[in-house]
């Protein structure tokens, strides 16, 4: 097993209860959301939804509490100091609103992440101080003709004497209209290849008016408050000062930064199915029907059961991924690759099966129900942009092979406290350890430690013990599958088989994750994740998304899950792995 991290613990106790300190700030600040005199309540929300703006009360509150120090390193008077942190402080906000958390802050966020990554020390302290003052930072990698394929955009800074000339147009950028900075993905070269882009930090107020504009507002479908719009410049001149980084080093600085946003993201938007969820089991319990209440129908109570259990699922491997960040910064390229594009994929599959048990109110844009048809059309966007789900599965299908012959069945396993929430971390984000491929697997190896050493004295311990053999067998065949891939078929071109295998480790990296935390939490103080019950349970799903088909789980798994549903509903308690109190 990889070393402990060596961490103070009183700087610790102190950390993690400013960290609590934020969250029931937050919660306490948005109040009660059934209050329909709460601007911030759901009336409030829908309402703002509706009218294609991000609520005014909200963007106050943000201000108010200086959310944008979230985004800045401790060193330069922010509070971000722990990717675990951020995504926890921030679920509060996706909680409520995947817009006004889109919105207001993270598209700072992932333009900033270039900046702490690569920046010189004057960029990151005049980032720091645009955004503690209340800035939005807006970054631009997209090109509509592109998608994806940042290398072969045409955007444009012309190296000239004293700096770049910039000429042409980036599209569905958030924010372009207000912000105050932008990150450009910009081609500082012709020649083809990795190193013929840059990125620059290019300030509006010194931008010259009249080669630069801002192109007309976006109407989108999902986050509709966000303002999506596009930049469009003519030979608009920026000082040398602007480049972030080398010059040509665009690409390997895009591929670094995702790795935080990637594996931060994800964990955010937990919030709004949690808060889905919620919704759900509100109509499940209130709603009669053939003379007693949709919960006690069995299919509404299995699917109900199962989404919190895809949510638990879903924030182990996104809580692995932000602390592998500070843990395992130079595995975490496949990590964070994973977290994305799994995680997103699974909110979006287990929405639908919740829209299921609500029946025709999933389509009411209003009322007591209507937080859930917008969470359903606002979660979606995160499977979309720069860092989509092909883009994802493109990242880890080249590492297969290599993974394969180095990593799997041997080296070894991540840190226990790699599974722990509430667990200490090394201090500050290490940026500059971030690497764009590694050969080791320590998450994978985690799973295979512990096939060995699992108890196994109960019905349910005994489930867990073979689901995780099947798992172990899913890896061993990913292995020779991924060993027998031709060379064409391990790069981002690869043909669909190479994007299956890609799909089918993330979902084991997920039950490593599932595992992990379980493990991690038998020794702590929290019952329900210290039982056996929801491990099992959340690797049984897991194995059916696979195609396997596992032997029916212990009787009382499933009741088990089921109760802790009820009781965090009842006692307003988060559904995710910190078990938070809410308000109302």
């Amino acid at each position: 097993m990889l070393s402990e991290p060596a961490v103070d613990p009183a700087a610790h106790e102190a950390q993690e209860s400013a960290v609590q300190a934020r969250v029931a700030e937050l919660e306490s600040r948005f109040g009660d959301p059934d209050d329909p005199a709460n601007p911030l309540g759901t009336a409030g929300l829908l309402a703002a939804d509706e009218a294609g703006e991000l609520p005014a009360a909200g963007e106050r509150l943000l201000d108010d509490i200086v959310l944008n120090a979230e985004f800045v390193p401790g060193e330069f008077g922010g509070r971000l100091d722990r990717l675990d942190s951020l995504a926890r402080v921030m679920r509060q906000v996706f909680r409520r609103d995947v817009a006004l958390g889109l919105g207001y802050g993270i598209t700072s966020f992932m333009a900033a992440a270039n900046v702490w990554t690569a920046g010189s020390e004057e960029q990151r302290r005049r980032l720091a101080e645009l955004l503690l003052g209340g800035s939005k930072v807006s970054v631009a990698y997209h090109e509509l003709a592109h998608g994806n394929d940042f290398v072969r955009n045409e955007f444009r800074a012309d190296p000239v004497a004293g700096g770049f000339r910039l000429h042409g147009r980036k599209e569905v950028i958030n924010n372009a209209d207000r912000a105050d900075a932008f990150a450009l993905f910009s081609r500082t070269d012709d020649s083809p290849g990795s190193r013929s882009h840059s990125v620059l930090l290019a300030e509006r107020d010194q931008l010259d008016a009249d080669r630069f504009k801002v192109l007309p507002r976006y109407t989108a479908v999902g986050v509709r408050g966000c303002r999506l719009s596009g930049l469009d410049f003519t030979d608009c001149p920026v000082p040398d000062s602007a480049l972030v980084g080398a010059r040509g080093q665009g690409v390997e600085l895009a591929l670094r930064s995702f790795q935080i946003t990637r594996s931060a993201v994800p964990g955010m938007a937990i919030g709004a199915l949690d808060s889905s969820l919620r919704t759900v089991v509100r109509f499940a319990v209130g709603r009669r029907l053939y003379r007693r209440s949709v919960m006690e129908i069995p299919h509404a109570s299995a699917t109900l059961t199962g989404a919190f259990l895809d949510l638990l699922t879903c924030d182990s491997l996104a809580l692995v991924g932000t602390r592998a960040v500070h843990l395992l910064p130079d595995e975490t390229s496949v990590y964070a690759a994973a977290v994305k594009y799994l995680v997103p994929k699974m909110l979006t599959d287990t929405m639908y099966d919740l829209s299921i048990v609500l029946g025709a109110r999933f389509y009411v844009r209003e009322g007591e129900f209507g937080i859930f048809q917008k969470h359903v059309r606002d979660l979606p966007v995160l499977s979309l942009g720069h860092a989509g789900s092909a883009a994802c599965q493109a990242t880890i299908i080249p590492q297969l092979s290599r993974l394969a012959r180095r990593a799997w069945f041997s080296g070894d396993e991540a840190p226990r406290s790699l599974f722990r929430p509430r667990e200490p971390l090394p201090g500050g984000i290490p940026f500059d350890r971030l690497a764009l491929a590694s050969g080791r697997d320590s998450l994978s190896a985690s799973l295979v430690a512990a096939a060995d050493d699992l108890p196994s004295g109960s019905p349910e311990e005994l489930a867990v013990q073979g689901l995780v053999l099947r798992m172990l067998d899913e890896l061993r065949q990913l292995q020779e599958d991924s060993l027998n891939l031709s060379p064409q078929d391990r790069t981002a071109l690869a043909g669909p088989a190479s994007f299956a295998l890609a799909d089918r480790y993330t979902v084991v990296l997920a039950a490593a994750s599932v595992l992990g935390v379980w493990r991690g939490a038998r020794d702590g103080d929290d019952p329900f994740l210290a039982d056996p019950a929801w491990a099992a349970a959340a690797l049984h799903r897991l194995a059916r998304r696979l195609g396997q088909r596992p032997a029916d789980l212990p009787p009382g798994c499933e009741g088990r899950v089921h109760e802790e549903v009820l009781r965090r509903f009842h006692e307003r308690r988060s559904y995710d792995l910190y078990d938070t109190p809410l308000s109302g």
